[in-house]
């Protein structure tokens, strides 16, 4: 059967009441695929960090129709692409079965980057298919010339680890042993990889039961009906959205430090010209495709600008329908439009600033949906090698730092990035299953950007390896600050340090560095970006500085330096002398 050869149900009018039923408990069905796998997942990055998002989408299109509320949402935005890559390869194979499972990374076909594995269901309802669910998470090691798949030397896919186009891993319910053995013989960890699987297995069985037993208490042609009602008000909020902010061009670039190879900056620019209820993201001014791993497709950027968006706008419902006043122009074969075979392990990094200038166009167009610049690296870190027994060991992570300051409020302190609903792994686990010890785990002192609403602090991670290991960073923020709206400051940017014989290094790209070998107890530091500040920081109230320099987020120096507040011995504020230094700077 052809992904194309289904007769939709003619879809009923619906009232406010049901669809808000529907809503919910389609959200829940998701949700429950999300809570599945994080709790049978072998690898912290998806058991405790939650890198992992399923979804249900169309038949025909594979829009997304229905996301959870913890699934990562860069995945969210990416997998509309991968289920339109299985939906082509269908059509290219002739055919498609119930039971039927299809499993990929090929980043350049819906995915992101290698380590992170597809799962794509077909769901029938009487020999005719309805609509198609999806799980993604992040593996741990796939291969490749650095454990954990982060290699920031890489100037080709091949050396970032296996690379899988979509092929069947279910026929007719009957997996594929063939398909698991490469992926077995692929891996550093295949055990941590098969537990990951099988947990998204787990989470498919359970989202296609979930999902008929809601089929047969409402009907197909209503759960159809809901679906496009769903798509319908999302472009509607979207647009209204949209008419709201003032029409004209807004332009918006930002840098990225190096790709690992050639030690020179990359812009990413984008010109994003309102009209009407249309929007339009043009990013052709941005850096052609790079030697190093910091390039990604066409799909990713889309898929970040999904995110940027819902940011922005936070009252619009996640699916497709919310893409459709938005139109894209994306060089092909360039940085954001990357073709294979160009490396994307570090796409993170890149989308990241995406979603940056995305925030500071439309600061331009609209200050009061301003956003100050995240911190803008996840600081992809692994450390590797062997236990005393001779067992490989791969630990992989992200960290943590500031978010940017907002018109209602200070950034957040010691967040995630906004691609990600993720939680940073806790220091317990991650110490419970590798051998380090992490020395200090604490807030960044002045680290955040100045403002009316600072942007949040960064952090210091301080890791001590208990037997020799191997490790490589690729990181960014290292030569560009996250920047500051509205007349806010930037924040402090990203530093990477270990030690040595002679005292601390540290690498000579700034953020990314590969083949540097630690002994055992030999500690790395890693200082992370706080977020950019919202307004101008002469008008932040005194007393909230001076809460600040309490609590360690800024110091007296910067307090004076940054916000003209000046503080006694007691940590209280100084009226007389603050008032002198604002009107030093008035």
């Amino acid at each position: 059967m052809s992904a194309r050869d289904m007769q939709t149900p003619t879809p009923p009018a619906l009232d406010p009441v049901t669809l808000a039923v529907l809503k919910g408990r389609l959200e829940q069905i998701v949700d429950e695929m999300d809570a599945t796998l994080y709790r049978s997942a072998f690898n912290p990055t998806i058991a405790e960090a939650k890198d992992a998002c399923h979804g249900i989408y169309d038949p025909v299109t594979g829009d997304t129709l229905v996301q959870g509320a913890g699934g990562l949402p860069i995945f969210v935005g990416a997998m509309a692409f991968a289920v339109r890559a299985v939906i082509r390869r269908v059509e290219a194979d002739g055919g498609l079965e119930p039971g039927d499972v299809y499993l990929f990374n090929d980043p350049y076909e819906g995915g992101t980057h290698l380590n992170d594995f597809r799962l794509v269901r077909p769901i029938f309802r009487d020999g005719k298919l309805f609509a198609w669910m999806a799980s993604v998470g992040h593996w741990l090691d796939i291969g490749g010339n650095v454990p954990g798949g982060y290699n920031p030397k890489a100037v080709e896919s091949f050396q970032e680890g296996m690379r899988l186009p979509p092929v069947k891993l279910f026929r007719a319910g009957v997996i594929q042993k063939d398909i698991t053995a490469i992926l077995d013989a692929n891996s550093r960890l295949p055990m941590s990889n098969w537990g990951d699987l099988n947990g998204q297995l787990n989470a498919l069985d359970l989202g296609e039961t979930r999902l008929h037993a809601l089929l047969d208490e409402y009907g197909d042609a209503t759960i159809a009906g809901a679906f496009e009602a769903f798509s319908d008000r999302a472009e509607a909020m979207m647009r209204a959205a949209i008419t709201a902010i003032p029409d004209g061009k807004y332009s918006f670039e930002d840098v990225l430090d190096n790709d690992g190879i050639v030690d020179e900056p990359l812009t990413v620019a984008l010109d994003a010209t309102v009209t009407g209820d249309r929007m339009m993201l043009d990013f052709s001014r941005s850096s052609g495709a790079c030697l190093g791993p910091i390039n990604i497709s066409r799909s990713t950027t889309i898929a970040a600008c999904y995110v940027a968006l819902k940011h922005i706008f936070p009252e619009v419902p996640a699916n497709a329908g919310c893409l459709r006043p938005i139109e894209f122009g994306i060089v092909e074969g360039s940085l954001l439009g990357a073709d294979a075979p160009r490396p994307v392990a570090g796409y993170t990094e890149t989308i990241l600033r995406l979603i940056g200038v995305v925030f500071g166009a439309v600061a331009q167009a609209d200050p009061d949906r301003a956003l100050g610049g995240p911190f803008g690296t996840i600081n992809a870190l692994s450390l590797s090698g062997r236990r005393g027994d001779g067992s490989r060991w791969v630990m992989f992570s992200f960290f943590g730092g500031g978010l940017g300051g907002n018109p209602e409020t200070d950034g957040l302190n010691h967040a995630n990035n906004p691609i990600s609903t993720a939680t940073i792994p806790p220091v317990e686990i991650l110490e419970a299953a590798y051998p380090v010890m992490f020395t200090q785990w604490a807030l960044r002192p002045d680290s955040a950007g100045p403002g009316v609403h600072r942007g949040g602090v960064g952090a210091i991670y301080e890791i001590e390896p208990l037997v020799e290991a191997d490790v490589a960073l690729l990181g960014e923020r290292g030569k560009a600050a996250p920047f500051g709206v509205a007349g806010g400051g930037p924040a402090a940017m990203n530093e990477f340090h270990w030690q040595t014989e002679d005292g601390e290094a540290s690498p000579p790209m700034v953020s990314k560095i590969t083949d540097l070998r630690l002994p055992a107890g030999r500690r790395l530091r890693l200082e992370t970006p706080g977020g950019g500040g919202w307004g101008d920081p002469m008008a932040r109230k005194p007393e909230a500085v001076a809460r600040d320099v309490r609590l360690g987020f800024v110091s007296r120096a910067k307090a004076q330096a940054d916000y003209g507040v000046a503080l006694d011995p007691a940590g209280q504020v100084d009226a007389a002398a603050t008032a002198a230094l604002r009107e030093a700077r008035a």
